[in-house]
């Protein structure tokens, strides 16, 4: 029996987005795997792609094919993924007896330290917003949760009004995998989120939802909106091009890290399922300690 990998494709996001795999990795995988679909029509002559007629070869051409074509170690790794992910769904469902990416050798790239603010940023950073205006006063709340409680910009735009209890300073927030994590909303946050309510109440319209953040015509914030807003304040302050809204996440955990926070709670806070994505930011504030050492030690210079 024959399949065409059409329609298994379309099978396949289906069960992802049962899964609950986050909406950036849903369009990342789609995007890949439509790309190689379309790169497989040469090998079948213009006809249907078959999944079962896929083998170890094709699949190391497009990666070479992709190689070739300047596609970087960090984009080819989240392609095998998708390809992984997808070949093991298919042999999952009797599509295919093995998975071919088995015998496939995965890139390998190294882990770029994260960017950061310094807290001389953060502080300039924070104060950016007018307190003059309903959106400015909104606009300083989301800044100060994003830095207080290391979220994700999707979680951010996801949260309601019942997730946050203000009296006891904590959060329930949904991360990727529909994961629920309770995480610390520091004092300067509380405040900054008390400002905002009476401003969210005058935004707020029949049709709003109970969102804890809305747009200055009261709807729901995409992912995408909320990234515009933080641009504009992050050129503000920031020479060093590219920030973006995990910058802020970045700078969570850095400086927690700094200060002696303990890496675990640090894991707990940000959502991560693995330590060792935690780790990279002891990686940075060792770099500063090294670059501290070289500056101020005599025998410490190049």
């Amino acid at each position: 029996m024959e399949y065409v990998m059409r329609n298994d494709l379309e099978n396949y996001l289906q069960y992802i987005r049962a899964e609950a795999k986050s909406p950036c990795t849903l369009i990342a995988y789609e995007r890949d795997l439509r790309q190689f679909e379309s790169y497989l029509q040469r090998f079948f002559e213009g006809g249907e792609v078959r999944s079962d007629g896929i083998d170890v070869q094709m699949i190391r051409d497009w990666l070479r094919w992709l190689h070739d074509g300047k596609v970087g170690n960090r984009s080819l790794a989240r392609k095998t993924a998708a390809l992984n992910s997808f070949f093991r769904y298919l042999k999952l469902t009797g599509r295919i007896a093995k998975n071919p990416m088995d015998r496939v050798k995965r890139p390998k790239f190294e882990k770029k330290l994260p960017h950061y603010f310094t807290e001389e940023e953060i502080r300039a950073l924070l104060a950016a917003p007018g307190r003059e205006s309903l959106t400015g006063v909104r606009d300083c709340a989301i800044l100060e949760l994003l830095y207080s409680s290391g979220l994700r910009i999707s979680e951010l735009a996801e949260l309601r009004l019942n997730d946050i209890d203000l009296n006891r300073g904590l959060m329930r927030v949904v991360g990727k995998g529909s994961k629920e994590r309770v995480v610390p909303v520091g004092s300067q946050a509380v405040s900054a989120i008390r400002d905002y309510l009476p401003a969210r109440a005058k935004l707020r319209t029949e049709e709003s939802s109970e969102r804890l953040f809305l747009t200055k015509s009261g709807k729901d914030f995409d992912q995408r909106q909320l990234t515009n807003i933080l641009d504009k304040y992050f050129r503000r302050i920031a020479l060093q091009k590219g920030f973006s809204p995990h910058t802020l996440r970045h700078s969570f955990a850095t400086h927690l890290l700094a200060r002696g926070a303990d890496l675990r709670a640090v894991q707990e806070m940000l959502g991560h399922a693995n330590l060792q994505t935690t780790e990279i930011y002891t990686h940075v504030t060792l770099e500063d300690v090294k670059k501290a050492y070289k500056k101020g030690h005599p025998r410490g210079k190049d």
